[in-house]
């Protein structure tokens, strides 16, 4: 008779185990359907998580700030244009993810601890992020074409900073590599300070200048932060893959200064900014608090998800700045 209970009791727990399995194919994250792998859904969002879109408010607050810029000089804003900007930058930037995603596995660098495991897990195979890296090239090629079609800037122009930035989205892991050869932060910080900005701000207004430039120092040195802290994060791996970035150049203490220059800087330039010329100017200091809890989890080494955080102290400082522009007496900054 005992027996006969034991037996009952492992039955139902048995049911019981498989019901649990069920229900957790099923269902997701705050209870949400989970679809199977090998649904469209399951691809979609495979085609998504291999974007890292996390990292988007690098390419997102330029296009913003260079409007904002071309704003404030012209006086207006054309709506079409500012969506054709970010979806263009957002494709190419997609596009380089990918080529870096493609490179860093050919290459042996990504692994089971690695931040990006999209080919590593098998999440997607190396021909779907080729193809998607095509496709997002070409998206990005045809916004550029239909900016050309409604802009008044220059073909030679409008080519010049596209295909410049393209270049360096691919070149960066692919060809010639500047991110194993320590070029990389170089890459970074240019292609999404100076080179988007003025992309945006040339397209709204229909020429070049340098004025793009100069506003965009703060939002560059804070873009970079987020590759360098990637960077000093996978430094041991990179090692043994056997890459050279600038984090293993200069060693662990050297980056800890080198991330708080790139972390605190801008907020010096904003305190000139909002003393010497407009109030309005203080808005990004807002989020210093962020950046002090940024330094303490560097100091401490903990670099889980700090590219993340980084990225997102970005979009924040971005965003009011973008806000302190736009809310500037007229004339009260320089050339604006």
């Amino acid at each position: 008779m005992e027996a006969e209970e034991e037996v009952e009791k492992i039955n139902i727990i048995a049911e019981n185990l498989r019901e649990s399995e069920v229900g957790d194919q099923g269902v997701g994250l705050f209870g949400s359907e989970k679809s199977p792998p090998g649904t469209w859904k399951h691809k979609c969002a495979s085609y998504v998580l291999a974007l890292r879109p996390w990292s988007f408010s690098a390419s997102l607050t330029p296009v913003a700030l260079g409007s904002a810029l071309a704003y404030r000089s012209q006086g207006t804003l054309n709506p079409g244009l500012l969506v054709g900007s970010a979806v263009t930058v957002l494709a190419v930037h997609g596009a380089g993810n990918l080529v870096n995603t493609y490179y860093d596995f050919s290459k042996g660098i990504d692994h089971k601890k690695s931040d990006d495991r999209t080919l590593v897990d098998r999440i997607l195979e190396p021909q779907d992020v080729v193809r998607f890296g095509v496709f997002l090239y070409t998206l990005g090629c045809i916004s550029a074409a239909c900016l050309y079609c409604l802009s008044t800037l220059k073909l030679e122009h409008l080519a010049l900073i596209y295909f410049g930035g393209l270049s360096s989205s691919f070149l960066y892991t692919g060809g010639i590599g500047f991110k194993y050869v320590a070029l990389g932060d170089v890459v970074i910080l240019i292609t999404f300070g100076p080179l988007a900005v003025m992309f945006a701000y040339a397209v709204q207004v229909g020429y070049l200048s340098v004025l793009p430039f100069l506003y965009a120092v703060p939002l560059a040195l804070s873009t970079e932060a987020i590759l360098h802290s990637n960077n000093t994060r996978d430094m041991e791996s990179d090692q043994q893959a056997g890459i050279v970035t600038l984090a293993i150049l200069i060693g662990p203490t050297l980056s800890y200064v080198l991330y708080n220059t790139l972390l605190f800087l801008p907020y010096l330039i904003f305190c000139v900014l909002a003393t010497r010329y407009t109030i309005s100017m203080a808005l990004p200091l807002l989020t210093i608090p962020m950046a002090f809890s940024l330094e303490r989890q560097f100091r401490s080494q903990s670099f889980v998800k700090i590219p993340q955080r980084t990225a997102k102290l970005n979009l924040l400082l971005g965003l009011f700045y973008v806000f302190a522009i736009l809310l500037a007496p007229p004339g009260s900054l320089p050339k604006l």
